[in-house]
């Protein structure tokens, strides 16, 4: 009896087969609703608030625009849109990573923007020429870290207050989906606790379980995760639940802490069902692109908006004080032409900021930690 030699069988390279990845093509209509949710806030910044700008202005903001201000004040939501988005994002940037990967992702995309802003800020402030206070070389060191709101520490930038809320968020999410690998059962069970844990911290007044639930913003981060089980299975009853009882939280809490009507002093008289509308957007955008409603919207420049968002988010509200006030009280420009000027120049310093410090800086700083033992 011959004995056949065996065929030759393919070899099995070395070393475990990666996991597969779901492949996600670029969302560019979510791009341009970043843009959109920044462009309300500056609106809110330069004309629907009072505060510094009043400085800027020379006068309050509500002589400046006497009509608009009034729908100026809405555009503060403009930071729910942006936790809706986010709660759609890092579900989508997270699935499928390793711990490492995820904190390598989001450090490199937080901190280089950032670390430009927090010393750009603080050099502009240090000029003779402005009239804003920097801080102290100590708290501008701690604000580099981005703890300063734990710490204590006075903020170069106002808006970082929402950038605490989006790390808090980013850890929850790591160790209760990314740490242990991400899934649909997983995913969904973590939003039903955190809305359980949101909604219970909220009766208790315990400040350490504030700080961890976010009983104020949690929902949104939530309905955003939800919306993006939607956008991987429209016919998710379940993830249908979780945008739905999200949005019906978020309303309530927006409209808690921003209608005003009864409140003679109020800069602008916001009203409830005008409140709602606004969360309601924001929730029916990302539900549209989820769905592939928008789809169509497809062009390459909603990239670069999506790109310029974050550097403009970071440096539009106190360098645009400066802008304001050098751009209408020095050269006497009107206020429509001064807010126009203001808003393009912040989208083109944001330019800068992503040419030259996020894109060199970003991939370099993720390769380092993905590679780190």
């Amino acid at each position: 009896m011959t004995v056949r030699p065996a065929p030759d069988l393919p070899r099995r390279p070395e070393g475990p087969l990666p996991a597969p990845r779901p492949r996600e093509t670029r969302l560019r209509a979510l791009d341009g609703l970043r843009l959109v949710a920044a462009l309300m806030v500056a609106a809110y910044h330069y004309g629907g608030r009072g505060g510094d700008i009043t400085r800027a202005w020379g006068n309050s903001a509500q002589h400046q625009f006497p009509t608009l201000h009034t729908y100026f004040s809405y555009g503060c939501l403009g930071v729910q849109v942006f936790f809706v988005i986010s709660g759609f994002v890092i579900c989508m940037s997270g699935w499928g990573r390793t711990l490492q990967s995820f904190f390598a992702s989001r450090v490199s995309r937080l901190f280089p923007a950032y670390w430009a802003a927090v010393l750009l800020v603080t050099a502009v402030f240090a000029l003779p020429a402005v009239a804003y206070k920097a801080l102290s070389p100590s708290d501008v060191m701690v604000n580099m870290t981005m703890l300063q709101m734990p710490l204590g520490v006075d903020r170069v930038l106002g808006v970082c207050w929402t950038l605490w809320a989006e790390v808090r968020f980013y850890a929850l999410f790591a160790l209760c989906v990314v740490l242990p690998g991400a899934s649909r059962r997983r995913v969904v069970m973590f939003c039903a606790g955190w809305t359980l844990a949101a909604a219970i911290t909220q009766t208790l007044h315990q400040p350490l379980l504030d700080m961890v639930f976010m009983p104020e913003y949690a929902s949104f981060f939530i309905g955003g995760v939800g919306l993006y089980l939607v956008h991987r299975d429209r016919r998710d009853v379940y993830a249908w639940g979780i945008v739905v009882v999200s949005f019906l939280i978020g309303q309530h809490y927006a409209v808690k802490s921003l209608w005003n009507v009864s409140d003679p002093n109020a800069f602008a008289h916001r009203t409830s069902l005008g409140i709602v509308l606004v969360v309601a957007f924001g929730f029916i955008a990302v539900a549209a692109i989820a769905l592939g409603w928008l789809g169509w919207a497809n062009w390459r420049w909603l990239t670069v908006a999506g790109a310029l968002t974050y550097p403009f988010y970071l440096v539009h509200e106190h360098l645009g004080w400066v802008v304001v006030h050098a751009l209408h009280r020095s050269l006497g420009l009107p206020s429509s032409v001064t807010f126009a000027l203001t808003i393009a120049v912040m989208l083109s310093l944001a330019w800068l900021m992503n040419r030259f410090v996020e894109k060199p800086l970003a991939p370099r700083l993720r390769t380092a930690l993905g590679k780190a033992r």
